[in-house]
């Protein structure tokens, strides 16, 4: 068991989410960063669809009450061990009243925070996810919460601390293919030219993206377009020109263009990005 002691501005448990709920209306959500969420579990000798907390900026306090083995990965957060600091991306055996705590993330935006054994709150939906745009599963972390674990897998950590490289403020660059309806545009190559800044009107929806320098993205055609089904990473561009990439918590379905779809091993880069960072798109 483990005690919440502090929340920053949004922490919430997280897997891999609840695929194969389109045709109830339920997207998949999960984990906005699934690389970064997928190495927190395997240093603690997790499988990688272990639920694990998921840390918007920094902020989180967490009291063991009993002997854990944690790892916190994703964004470049000061963890700190009862005051002491400690490596990022490393494997933390703690003992019972130790405290660890998050600090405000320098780069990133997502931190993971991931316990040997899972944090083994009642699924729903055959997933222990929070969606926050339909408010299924797990409430987002409060004080005085008390996080379950389950019982420790069978798999042992294999290293001690893992050779990530550090997030930076640097512009980022994501692939992404063209369609399925760029012919909406009168020049959909524009995306691809220059750069875009990531809006504050961002979340685990999507990020909503501003042109930094280059060509706006003109639509060539006016009538409506038939609500269609969306998926992850889709670059939708509503009236405005302003594009929003979906992230986990998108809707399934929508009524505006996609442009563009970035690949599933870039999204987890623009769940990275927080507002004011540029970001430039490159053909895949």
């Amino acid at each position: 068991m483990i005690a919440v002691e502090a929340v920053g501005p949004s922490a919430t448990v997280q897997d891999l989410g609840r695929p194969g709920w389109f045709d109830s209306g339920v997207g998949p959500s999960g984990a906005a960063d699934r690389g970064a969420f997928g190495l927190a579990n395997r240093l603690v000798g997790n499988p990688e669809d272990a639920a694990a907390v998921e840390v918007l900026l920094g902020g989180l306090a967490l009291r063991m009450l009993d002997r854990h083995t944690v790892a916190v990965t994703g964004a470049a957060t000061r963890v700190e061990v009862d005051g002491v600091p400690v490596g990022s991306a490393s494997v933390l055996e703690l003992r019972a009243g130790q405290l660890v705590r998050l600090g405000m993330a320098r780069a990133g935006l997502r931190a993971y925070v991931a316990i040997r054994g899972g944090v083994d709150v009642p699924p729903v939906l055959g997933s222990r996810s929070r969606d926050t745009l339909s408010g299924i599963g797990p409430e987002p972390l409060a004080v005085g919460d008390r996080l379950p674990i389950g019982p420790p897998p069978h798999t042992l950590p294999l290293v001690d601390v893992a050779p990530v490289a550090a997030l930076t403020d640097d512009p980022i660059t994501v692939r992404a293919l063209l369609g399925p309806r760029e012919d909406w545009f009168r020049d959909p190559g524009a995306l691809f030219a220059g750069d875009w800044t990531v809006s504050s009107d961002t979340d685990r929806v999507g990020a909503r993206l501003d042109r930094r320098e280059g060509p706006p993205l003109r639509r060539g055609r006016t009538d409506e377009l038939p609500t269609e089904g969306m998926a992850l990473g889709s670059v939708q561009v509503p009236p405005s020109g302003q594009p929003v990439v979906f992230l986990a918590d998108h809707p399934i379905t929508g009524g505006y263009p996609v442009i563009a779809v970035v690949l599933d091993a870039d999204v987890g880069l623009v769940a990275q990005a927080r507002p004011g960072a540029r970001l430039r798109f490159a053909r895949a």
